[in-house]
């Protein structure tokens, strides 16, 4: 739990962050933010829908920024 969560736009990234490091993120935030490396299972949906969640906010965040001198990234948005 103590590695920490990569940037994933350009320029860190060469190319576009692929959905699994887009959740792998979400799922590290989650496990930071709870304290929780894996969840009980009385805890595990809510846990899951956090994780989805978030990675749906993050694809949203990825598809929208504007590096400057380039143009906004298309087609990342979750569906």
């Amino acid at each position: 739990m103590c590695r920490s969560i990569k940037t994933l736009r350009p320029p860190a990234l060469a190319e576009e962050a692929t959905e699994d490091e887009i959740r792998a993120a979400a799922l590290q935030y989650v496990r930071k933010v709870s304290g929780f490396r894996a969840p009980a299972a009385h805890n595990a949906e809510v846990f899951e829908e956090a994780v989805e969640a978030v990675t749906r906010a993050t694809a949203e965040l990825l598809a929208g920024l504007e590096i400057r001198g380039g143009t906004a990234r298309a087609g990342r948005a979750a569906s």
